[in-house]
């Protein structure tokens, strides 16, 4: 059966109240279009933080079971969405990502990888784990978790077959591209979507912010990519909403036939010699 589904790159900031409005908007859109599942930016709810030297306050944060997150369970109905916010639990803040429908939550992620200052913001999560879905079995990472092979691996070995990634990915700090475009920050988010769906033959969806928050300036490429690496839809380097339509099942069963790059492992061989 196929799937009809969709990553957004759109811009949300500390107005919760024009963040909700937002969300609602593109829910409406994805599911006029036939979406069932869509991805969200990390920091969907309050945006991300304003700078990467350690001098920004992170955004509101929220329990799994706030009214925020009952709210945006609401709006998905009978879609699946995920959605990047700060979480509060246990005298801490984490930067978190969250699978909704209108039943409630599904499953949920803590960034593990902090780039630059942010560990000075959140704290950091300690897993990956995939988790079943009306559209199928999904892993959630954020961002800077896809510079790191064993975070998507550990994800497809758990039997992911869609892996959402959400972010807040920023064009170069020093010597910006002033064509966003040509941006070296860009090529390498584009390239790490694509090997990380190669390396694995999984789907991958990759949201992010666009626009500017603060210091920053967002690379969008919000995207669909197939179990064979290639890009199935990309909004560019502005906001947007990638939609592809694909059989999951099916995509993955001939990208892994003959190849099956997670049958063929050999982890006897990967046990560093200094262990």
């Amino acid at each position: 059966m196929t799937l009809r589904m969709a990553a957004v790159a759109a811009n949300f900031d500390r107005d919760l109240e024009a963040d909700f409005a937002r969300v609602e908007r593109l829910i409406g859109q994805a599911r006029e279009a036939g979406v069932r599942l869509l991805a969200l930016p990390e920091g969907t709810l309050g945006g991300y933080l304003l700078s990467l030297d350690g001098t920004a306050e992170p955004p509101p944060a929220f329990t799994p079971d706030s009214p925020e997150i009952r709210r945006l369970a609401r709006l998905a109905g009978d879609m699946v969405v995920t959605a990047g916010y700060a979480e509060a639990a246990g005298g801490l803040i984490y930067n978190s990502a969250v699978c909704v429908t209108g039943d409630g939550v599904l499953g949920q992620h803590r960034k593990v990888h902090q780039p630059l200052r942010e560990d000075e913001h959140y704290a950091a999560g300690d897993r990956f784990e995939a988790f079943d879905t009306p559209v199928g079995r999904l892993g959630l990472m954020i961002c800077y978790d896809k510079a790191f092979p064993e975070a998507a691996r550990t994800l497809a070995l758990d039997g992911a077959q869609i892996i959402v990634c959400m972010s807040a990915w920023p064009g170069a700090r020093t010597n910006p591209d002033p064509d966003l475009a040509q941006d070296r920050w860009k090529r390498r988010f584009d390239l790490f979507d694509r090997a990380r769906a190669l390396e694995n033959q999984v789907v991958w969806l990759s949201a992010n912010q666009s626009g500017t928050f603060g210091s920053l300036r967002f690379v969008a490429s919000a995207k669909v990519v197939d179990p064979g690496g290639e890009i199935l839809a990309d909004t560019g380097v502005t906001g947007g909403m990638a939609i592809a339509e694909l059989d999951v099942g099916q995509a993955l069963e001939l990208a892994r036939r003959s190849m099956g790059h997670l049958r063929d492992r050999r982890p006897e061989a990967y046990e560093p010699a200094w262990a």
